[in-house]
């Protein structure tokens, strides 16, 4: 067995939503990143139905599993501890990933840990650029999160700064794509078409970026009407509607309100680096903007590629690698689903430390 302060081995599910991820690393280095989607079965309800993705999760968590040790070349039993989403995310969905983890874990007599969904997005970036720096500030943007967090150590300290306070930057690409029936999931379809448009053609509203209004949180809802309504207004009165400009100057407003408020929050606590992650991260337009205002702050930014943007097991086993290479507390059997776990829980330790004993160390899987 590797020396688990050098170099862990370990597995992690992630679950939170609409794709089964398991991936593998040893310490900072990605050995497999296998993933099952169920996105097809949910365009045609036009967004992510639970109960959906529940069975889907577990039709496709054994087969991804064994394809994820197969990609990886390790066997189930050398793994040094199994990560798990435990929240936050669709509740039952998330169950699915837990029992499971659970079910490995202890045939395995192997540690788990259940770790936190925006925690495990940040810890990503390790897997790319290594180690994490401390601080380091982190805007996680996706469907169901936009985030401004401080971590000084990605295990145990997360705090936030600012959040959403009505839709998720991810959700107003999907409904401003649906007003433009340009289908599910609107991200990057809104990316491609925002690149043939012009970012400057209309002026859509910049949401709490007064004077008055909090620094750090994000609405996106009143953008979405306005966006919404301009382009009913076009269609009343029989004209075509511009997509490919509605889109960029969408596009535009978000990225431009995310970046902004990101680069703030990096000279107000004196962070020199920036971490941008989640679904969202892998726009485009969002990642040459904030190259260019970090240049032009002194800023560093490392965003991960857009495959471990988006959700993903890679994630789950980077921050569990993390977890056991610092000696952190595994979770205790109980360990449950917690569909709102707080992003101030990175992970959620057990009561005692070395619950794998009361395991019969007879190994259960064959």
């Amino acid at each position: 067995m590797a020396d688990s302060r050098d170099e862990p081995l370990v597995l992690g599910i992630e679950t939170s939503c609409d794709e089964t991820g398991v991936g593998i690393v040893r310490g900072t280095t990605l050995l497999a990143d296998a993933v099952a989607s169920s996105v097809d079965e949910h365009a045609r309800f036009g967004g992510v139905v639970p109960e959906v993705a529940s069975r889907a999760h577990l039709e496709a968590m054994v087969p991804t599993i064994d394809r994820a040790l197969k990609e990886a070349g390790v066997s189930a039993r050398d793994l040094d501890g199994i990560a798990v989403t435990a929240g936050p995310g669709l509740a039952g969905a998330l169950l699915v990933g837990v029992s499971a983890a659970k079910a490995y874990a202890y045939a395995l007599g192997k540690p788990l840990y259940g770790v936190n969904h925006l925690a495990s997005h940040i810890c990503v970036d390790q897997l790319e650029h290594g180690a994490l720096p401390e601080p380091t500030m982190a805007l996680l943007v996706s469907g169901g999160h936009s985030s401004l967090l401080l971590s000084t150590d990605i295990t145990s300290d997360v705090r936030p700064l600012g959040s959403t306070i009505d839709d998720a930057a991810g959700e107003a690409f999907d409904k401003i794509a649906r007003v433009l029936n340009l289908g599910f999931p609107g991200g990057p379809v809104i990316d491609r078409y925002a690149r043939e448009g012009d970012p400057s053609a209309i002026a859509f509203p910049r949401g709490l970026t007064g004077p008055r209004d909090p620094a750090y949180d994000f609405s996106f809802s009143g953008l979405k009407t306005a966006v919404a309504r301009w382009i009913e207004a076009k269609r009343a009165a029989g004209e075509e509607v511009p997509v490919r400009d509605v889109s960029a100057s969408f596009q535009e407003a978000v990225v431009d309100v995310l970046t902004r408020k990101a680069v703030r929050a990096c000279k107000d606590e004196g962070v020199d680096h920036l971490m941008i992650g989640g679904g969202v991260a892998a726009n485009s337009r969002l990642r040459a903007l904030a190259q260019e205002r970090c240049e032009a702050a002194g800023i560093r930014l490392r965003v991960p590629r857009p495959k471990l943007c988006t959700d993903n097991g890679a994630m789950v086993a980077a921050l569990g690698a993390e977890l056991v290479a610092r000696n952190r507390a595994a979770s205790g059997w109980d360990l449950s689903a917690d569909s709102s776990l707080p992003v101030t829980d990175p992970h959620v330790p057990g009561h005692h430390h070395d619950h794998v004993h009361e395991v019969s160390k007879e190994n259960l899987y064959s």
